[in-house]
């Protein structure tokens, strides 16, 4: 009961972040988004808490549970089954806490002469857009897809193509190396019924709720299928260096937003978003080193070339010197911090803000 309470009470800390007054994505499909995305990125306690707001949200078990099934076409068994244990527990634990559930409708039987291959073939047909895939490189992969996925599972009328397809772009999203299949949903579920304006709010949903990696890629798979212009943003993985907090104790010395992990022993993790970087300074009667650990930023002293830094890349500042570090344009940017040969009367002299005419002159 006690983990549960907290629980829930860290997803509402979060819940006004991501819920607009005027979403073109319902409720439901909002749960739908992160449930999926927690699944394939196979975060049983994540999923745990979407399941949870889902509910709260007037998600049913049936619709849960039709979901979390579908999910073994794109993201195997293992995970899938792994999901449906997730969501009894929950179900058990909401049962003894005495929060609501709504069963809903399981879906309607199929007729006796009901013929899963060509139903399956004109559901595939409608997402493809009017001309059916055949995947003839592999006649049995072929058959599955249009047999068991499309007209099996598909024919279950307890979720919609449309809250269907919003599940498997999500999932897919948060999938690396799948950028291709996410490119083909995003214009499936165009044909089924999902609005532009409800596939745009979903990235959104993603970044809040899952993470920027997830977000991006579904930000990209967009692009390409809307014609719209999109400059990639490489991200870090932060399970390996934590993010951390907003750094906001020195906000007013940074331009963008910095995010603070301390660690043991004098170390700091700093995380800089794109763009983000932290005003000239000087380090007085100490040295700063600098330990690239994620993405892509610069260092630079004053009338100096900038130094690019990537995972591995040291730096030793020397006592004295004004200098700046961040991100670059297009990464997310993690360096390791500490100082060493402190001397008595160490301090820090932060100065002026590096200016867009300086930083937008590097590449």
């Amino acid at each position: 009961m006690k983990k549960l309470t907290i629980m829930l009470a860290a997803l509402f800390m979060v819940a006004p972040q991501t819920k607009g007054q005027n979403m073109a994505l319902t409720t439901k499909q909002q749960a739908l988004v992160t449930i999926a995305a927690n699944e394939a990125k196979g975060n049983i306690e994540g999923l745990k808490v979407a399941l949870n707001e889902g509910f709260e949200q007037g998600l049913t078990v049936s619709e849960a549970k039709e979901a979390l099934s579908q999910l073994y076409a794109y993201t195997g068994f293992p995970r899938s089954l792994n999901a449906l244990g997730a969501l009894q527990q929950v179900m058990k634990d909401r049962a003894s806490a005495g929060l609501r559930m709504e069963e809903g409708r399981e879906a309607a039987p199929l007729p006796k002469d009901y013929d899963a291959l060509k139903q399956g073939t004109e559901v595939q047909t409608k997402l493809v857009g009017g001309q059916p895939f055949t995947y003839s490189f592999a006649p049995q992969t072929d058959y599955y897809l249009k047999a068991h996925l499309f007209g099996d599972i598909f024919a279950r009328n307890n979720l919609s193509f449309a809250d269907r397809e919003v599940v498997t772009v999500s999932a897919i999203s948060a999938l690396p190396g799948c950028e291709p299949q996410l490119r083909a949903h995003v214009s499936g579920a165009r044909n089924m019924g999902v609005s532009d304006e409800a596939l745009k709010e979903m990235p959104n949903l993603l970044e809040a709720k899952i993470g920027f990696a997830e977000a991006e890629r579904l930000r990209g798979a967009l692009a390409a299928v809307f014609g719209e212009n999109h400059c990639p943003v490489q991200t870090v993985d932060f399970t390996v260096w934590p993010k951390g907090e907003p750094n906001t104790a020195y906000a007013k010395y940074f331009t963008g937003n910095s995010y603070l992990a301390p660690m043991e022993g004098g170390v700091a993790n700093v995380t800089f978003e794109p763009r983000c970087r932290n005003n000239w300074h000087i380090h007085h009667k100490q040295v700063q080193v600098l330990i690239c650990v994620g993405g892509h930023g610069w260092y630079q002293e004053w009338g100096k070339e900038a130094v690019e830094m990537t995972p591995g890349t040291i730096i030793a500042i020397p006592a004295e010197a004004k200098h700046w570090h961040g991100a670059a344009k297009d990464s997310w940017f993690q360096h390791l911090t500490y100082h060493k040969d402190v001397q008595e009367g160490a301090s820090n002299e932060w100065l002026e803000p590096v200016t867009d005419e300086v930083y937008d002159k590097l590449p």
